[in-house]
Order: C-alpha cells, then structure tokens, then sequence
C-alpha cells in the first residue's frame, strides 16, 4: 500500500501526455522549487540535458482543443518575423551577448518583450535566457502565459513541457501545465480525461516526493472526485499518505471525509472490500443463517463486485465497520509516515530559500543542506533495501540532492558530493551529474570539469574524458590547470607525442613571460624524465633562459638537468658552464648566493681542478663582500637621508622622533629590506690574507656536521705573512 519513489523518464512521459492520452508512462524526476516568479527567478543552470521537450499538437489528439484555440496566430507570427525585432531590442540583446553572466542584463531584457509583446523577439530571448537558466521556473510560465495570449496554444505547451523536462521537480511549473490542460481541452472528448490523468501521474511521479507537494496532491485527488470517481481519489490518498510531506496530516482528515462521505463499494477495489468485508462479517457476533440454503437475490441489472452477488448487500452497521476497518489500516500507515515526517521536520524548517537565485546563500543555510543530505544518506544506507526506505532509484537522498541543487546549483560542493553519491551506484547517473553541472550550471567552472574528466578517464573512456577537458581549455583559455590535466592524461595513455605537442603549444601560445618559463619548465621535465631525451630538454630550458634570463627558476632547472645527465665527471663541464652562466645574469641577490654555494659544494664534491675550486671560492666571498656592502650602504643612505636639511637644520618632526625614540625612522623613506647574506664560509676580517684562504675553518663548518675530518691541513701551504 506504500507508495514509492522512483527516478522516472520524463521524455517518456511527455510523450504519453501528447502522443497516448491515458497510458501510464515511466514517470519523471527532476529538481524542486517552491518560491515564485515575483520573489526573485532562480537561476540554476538545468537539471538534464538541453534535448528539445517533446512536442504537443493540437491536432495529434485529433481536435482535443475546443474549437478556435488551435493556433490562430499564425499568419499574425509570420508577419512579426517579416518586420523583424522591435528597435530597443538588439541594445539590449547586445549587452546579454557581451556579459552572458550578467543577470540583470537578462532581466531587463525579458521585461522590454513582455511589453513589447513581439512574439518573435519574446522566443528568442526567452529560449536563449531559459537554455542557461532552467531553473527560473517563473518566466517559463511568463513565456507560455504570451504563447496563450497571442493564440499559439500549441507552441504553449511545448514550451510548457521543455520546461518540464529541464526542470522536472518545479511543483509550480506542474501546476501550472495542468491548469493549462484541464482549460485549454476540450473535455467532451473521451481522450482528453485520460490525457490530463496521464499528466497527473507523471508530476506526482516527478515532484510528488518533494516535501511541499502538498498542493499538487490535493489538486490531483480532486480532479479525481470531480470526475466522479471516489475510487481513483482514494488511491491518491493512498499513495500521498506514505509520503512524508509539510501538511501530512492534512491529507489523512481529508481521507476520512472521502471514506465517510462514499460507502465503501464505491471507493475501494474489489479485492480490498472482500477482504475488509469478510473481516467485518467473521467478527460479527451473529450471523443469521439464510433458511434457503442460498444468498437473496437483488434487483434485476443491479452486479455487486467480482466475488459478491449483487444480493450481498452490507447493512449500514457493517458499511460503518468496514470504515472503521479501513481507517485503521491507513492510520498505521500515516503514523508510520508522521515518524519520518518528525525525522525531517527540523531541516525542513531551516530551509529558507528552496529556489534558485544568484544571490549567495547563507552560511546557515549551507551547513543544513550538508547535514540533510549526510542525515539521508546514512539512513539510506542503514535500510536494509531500497525498498524499505521507500525509495527505488537514487532513493530519497538522491531526491533530495535534486532538490538541494535547485538551491545552491552554483556551488561546485554540492554538486561533486551528488557526483560521487551517484558514482557507487550507476555510472550513467554520475555521468549525467557531471554532464548538468558542467555543460549548464557550472560552464566556467574548471574544478567540476576536472573531475569528470577524472572520472571518464576511471571509466577507461579516454575519448571522453579529453572531449571535456579540450572543451574546458577552449572556454575558459588560459588556465595552467587544465593544460597540464590533458598532458598527463595523454602521458598515461601512453601518448607521449601527445603530451610534448600540448606542452610546446602551451610555450608557443603563452604571452606572458612568467607563464612561458613555467610551461617550459613542465615541457622540459617531460623530456627528460619521462621521454629520456636530455638534449631536447636543454634545448627548452636554455631557449627559455635566452628569453627571460632573469628567471632564477629556470636556471635552478637547468641545473638540475645538467647534475643528474650522466657521470659526475662527464658533466662538470656543462654544469659549471651553468653556473657560470647564472651568476652573470641579473638575478637576486639571494639567487646568486645560492648558485654560487651550490657551485662550491660541487667543486668540493666533484670537481677535477683545485684551482678552479679556489677560483669559485674567491668569488664566493667577493659575493658576499658585495651583498654585505650593499647592504650597508642602503643603510648609511637612509642615515645621510634623515640628516640632510635644506638649512642645515633638522625638521621639527625628526627632532621630537629622536627625542621620543632611540632610533628615528624618516617619514619620508621606506628602508629597503635586503636579505641577510649567510655567514661568512670562514671566520676572520674579509680583508686578512690569511683568513681569505682559511679552506680548514670553511671544510669543518660545512662538514663538520657529517663528522668528516679535513684530509689535509691546507694552511700548511699558505704560512701566516
């Protein structure tokens, strides 16, 4: 009796609505909304793909509309496209074309056609707008609202259903369908009943879980007791009372006026009324026995149901019993229903803004999104099945997910977490996560991208996965990110060819210096790491380093590639080269104290030349007598700086700093920092001889460590003047 939640095909439905009126199709789902058109349009970007909805005609139901609403537009229609767009409309369709992320551009945009009221002019922003906003479900109704008005009945309800397929949770736009259903056809047709129940069947299916459903529930257990049949009402009733919704207990008052108001052979199925019948009887106290041996006979014409003679009429006490009866079982099931309602209730409430809207939402807000999904996921994982949580599908943390990302559709959280919800589950429904976030509501955004990318490339499905990430480099040009992604995947599928085209390109295409070195960089290490070609590898770094010599980076990478190309003494020529050439360029102080110490721990280490050793050891300490100077005179300058004065006295604002504090800072300089140089290599005054070639003191302060002993005095060679 419990009714189930299951992701259904909305193609599939819309087609049964048009095509098949009164033919159960697989039934919808999509995302929900509840605010309306006039508290702000929510613009997430689609929940399925941009696949044209199905279209209905109104001939297909063979004259379903009433006659004259088929389309008398249309001559009118083809003379607005002779005439072409109103005059303000191409100023303002431009701006949309120029900044497509700008809300109030589109805006502005859809209130001048809605005055306007030109029809051709209307479709086209409204299809451009609503292709990158589905979400907004309040101008989907505007757009089929100027459809109606303007007599293009049938191209209204293509719209209608398009919108429902992007947006299939929108209770509103539902709504609205159905209303424009049961007042646009004609209902002394015998197909138009079935048609507007087809329908009913679909949104129940699509958006009937939401938690403010309510309205769509009522609306659809009436039309079933307007059309006479308390039967088919009931069996709304039935299915709603295992839904956990906002007016839950609503739904069960109005049951029980539908049972009290109907005798019981008119609102339940054959079988169930036997059943609570025979229940009824067996615990009557007395059962008169019929002298005949056999049953009365009714009225002539009058047939009970299968199973029951139509003389097996119930007294009123037994109707009454079997009410009772009946009441009983559905309050089982709405008391079960009231622990799950109970459950949800609190997130329910914090949920402020269950529509869509540019605005960012509150950090409140978000924190409940999170922890209504983790509560939903974690209870659909402690059922036992699918089928005890009431769920087929995705269940209800997947219904749920489609409802948070109506909310929050721009944030990339939301959407990688449904991402890899859906991943241990399907991998065509991951797939189709990915597809909606990255292609509609999220186009710019590389992260998503990057992740299905990611994922397609898990799925062993290379193609795809560098489709979306040649399409992300296209659309958003430029990010380092993306470029180097679709190197390493070309360099794991073995492609290596591949992965040095994109990397030259990127070099080629880079216009910024910066970006150019480090693309360079990445080409070389690729090179030499992966393709073992040490020679194209120097070429990069030293083709870069003659464009920018200035970037310390790319002299560090050279001189990695030189120390680990061959034997120690096979590349001492081009690794000293290297270093040579470093420290002549213009590079940071801080730079070339750090080449010139890797130079010495290299000639220690591998050296063949004692001389060129001492040759960079001099050198070394004239750096840092150049580093120390340096700094020291930017000192002094500042000094000379705060004692200078026009008239040879000092300003009345450096007089009372010095006063007040021991060292005054002028007001008018910014002492420039320099980097400290290290310690001297040796102890001593720069200037002594001796100290100059103290290469004892300068072994045990950078070996000492090691416990190394020098191997030999070298002061002996060089006595005391």
């Amino acid at each position: 009796m419990a009714a189930e939640y299951s992701e259904p095909d909305l193609n599939g439905a819309a087609e049964g609505i048009v095509s098949e009126p009164g033919i159960e199709q697989d039934e919808p789902s999509g995302d929900d909304v509840t605010g309306s058109a006039e508290e702000g349009p929510a613009p997430a970007e689609g929940s399925g793909d941009n696949g044209s909805a199905a279209t209905a005609t109104g001939s297909e139901g063979g004259g379903l509309y009433p006659a004259g609403l088929e389309d008398y537009g249309e001559e009118e229609e083809e003379e607005e496209e002779d005439q072409g767009y109103p005059l303000e409309f191409e100023k303002f369709w431009k701006l949309t074309q120029e900044n497509p992320v700008d809300f109030s551009a589109w805006t502005s945009l859809l209130q001048y056609i809605e005055q306007e009221g030109h029809m051709s002019a209307a479709r086209k922003a409204f299809d451009s707008f609503l292709s990158r906003y589905p979400y907004c479900y309040g101008y989907w109704k505007k757009w089929v609202d100027m459809e109606r008005r303007s007599g293009f009945i049938n191209k209204a309800e293509e719209v209608c259903l398009r919108g429902l397929q992007l947006f299939p949770l929108s209770l509103d736009l539902w709504i609205h369908y159905l209303s424009f259903l049961q007042e646009t056809l004609n209902m002394n047709l015998p197909q138009s009943a079935p048609r507007i129940r087809a329908a009913f069947r679909s949104a129940v299916a699509a958006a009937g879980w939401d938690f403010r459903s309510d309205r769509l529930w009522e609306m659809y257990a009436d039309w079933e007791r307007d059309q006479g049949d308390p039967r088919a009402a009931i069996a709304v009733y039935d299915r709603v009372l295992s839904v956990p919704t906002q007016l839950y207990n609503q739904h069960f008052h109005r049951f029980k006026e539908l049972v009290s108001s109907h005798t019981p052979r008119e609102i339940l199925s054959a079988a169930e009324f036997l059943e609570l019948r025979s229940e009824v009887m067996q615990g009557c106290a007395a059962v008169t026995p019929d002298p005949d041996g056999g049953s009365a006979e009714g009225p002539p014409g009058e047939e009970g149901p299968p199973g029951l003679t139509a003389g097996d009429q119930e007294t009123d006490e037994h109707e009454q019993k079997i009410r009772e009866l009946l009441v009983a079982r559905r309050q089982e099931v709405y008391e079960s229903n009231e622990v799950e309602v109970s459950k949800r209730w609190s997130f329910e409430e914090a949920i402020k803004r269950p529509y869509f809207h540019v605005k960012p939402l509150d950090r409140a807000q978000l924190r409940n999104w999170h922890s209504y999904l983790d509560f939903e996921m974690e209870a659909e994982s402690g059922a036992e099945s699918e089928a005890e949580s009431g769920a087929g599908s995705g269940g209800r943390a997947g219904l749920l997910f489609e409802r948070c990302l109506v909310a929050c559709a721009l944030y990339e959280e939301f959407w990688s977490k449904y991402a890899k919800f859906q991943a241990q589950r399907s991998v065509d429904g991951a797939r189709s996560v990915f597809k909606r976030a990255c292609e509609i509501h999220l186009p710019r955004k590389p992260s998503m991208h990057l992740l299905w990318a990611a994922f397609e490339e898990q799925q062993g499905n290379l193609e795809e996965a560098r489709r979306v990430l040649e399409a992300l480099d296209q659309s958003v040009p430029g990010l380092a990110m993306v470029r180097l992604r679709r190197a390493s995947l070309e360099r794991r599928a073995g492609n290596l060819e591949g992965a040095e085209s994109l990397l030259r390109e990127a070099v080629l295409q880079s216009q910024a210096t910066p970006i150019r070195s480090f693309y360079s960089i990445k080409l070389a290490r690729q090179l030499l790491r992966v393709q073992r070609d040490h020679g194209k590898a120097r070429r990069v770094l030293q083709d870069a380093i003659d464009r920018d010599p200035t970037d310390s980076k790319l002299h560090l990478a050279l001189l990695e590639l030189e120390l680990s190309a061959g034997e120690p003494g096979q590349s001492e020529g081009p690794v000293l080269q290297c270093l040579s050439h470093a420290l002549s360029c213009s590079l940071p102080p801080q730079t070339r104290l750090l080449l010139s110490r890797r130079r010495l721990e290299f000639q220690e280490d591998f050296g063949s030349s004692v001389q060129s050793l001492l040759t960079a050891y001099d050198e070394h300490q004239n750096l840092l007598n150049e580093t120390a100077s340096l700094k020291r005179r930017l000192e002094n300058g500042d000094c000379e700086e705060e004692e200078e004065d026009d008239e040879g006295e000092e300003p009345a604002e450096k007089k009372v700093k010095s006063e007040n504090s021991p060292v005054a800072t002028p007001p008018d300089h910014t002492p420039v920092a320099m980097p400290t140089p290290p310690a001297p290599l040796m102890g001593g005054d720069f200037n002594n001889g001796q100290a100059a070639y103290n290469y004892g003191a300068w072994y045990q302060q950078q070996y000492g460590g090691y416990g190394y002993q020098s191997p030999w005095n070298y002061n002996q060679y060089y006595p005391p003047s």
